[in-house]
């Protein structure tokens, strides 16, 4: 890892906060960078046009008692990882071969969409409890690294 992956992990955690997600820890952003660029990002929040959960004042899923890593279709909320790729293809912007950093590991469903757009590494900071996504990863060559920011440095 390096100073510009420290610098883009940032920048997925301030996207994070964009969120409209209301589960706890549960705020994720994306940035997709290619050449040390950003090309598009992404948070976790309902469709252009939908009411979102904050705006509702509850989260369907804790109502109904979903599982964290189950049961995706059922939320108002389009992933980070989604709707950063969503954003590139509505404006046009080549993603192939780019990176994508992430407050947290990817879930099955957006590896796939990842390893088709061609996105060739994922940094992730938190994990998440899908196995599964790692399979694809790992079958498709898809690097996939978790940060781990460096131990700050002593000074004299």
């Amino acid at each position: 890892m390096d100073k510009w992956d420290a610098r883009f992990i940032q920048m997925a955690e301030l996207i994070a906060q964009w969120s409209s997600c209301l589960r706890k820890g549960r705020a994720i952003g994306a940035v997709i960078v290619k050449d040390k660029r950003i090309m598009t990002t992404g948070y976790n929040g309902a469709p252009a046009g939908v009411t979102t959960c904050r705006e509702r004042g509850e989260c369907m899923r804790d109502r109904l008692a979903i599982a964290s890593g189950t049961r995706a279709e059922l939320c108002y909320a389009i992933h980070a990882e989604q709707n950063a790729i969503l954003q590139a293809a509505k404006l046009g912007i080549s993603i192939d071969g780019a990176t994508m950093y992430c407050t947290h590991q990817p879930c099955s469903v957006c590896a796939k969409m990842i390893v088709n757009v061609g996105i060739r590494r994922v940094v992730y900071v938190q994990g998440y409890p899908d196995a599964f996504a790692m399979e694809f990863f790992r079958e498709t060559g898809v690097l996939l690294e978790q940060y781990t920011p460096e131990p700050p440095r002593e000074t004299k």
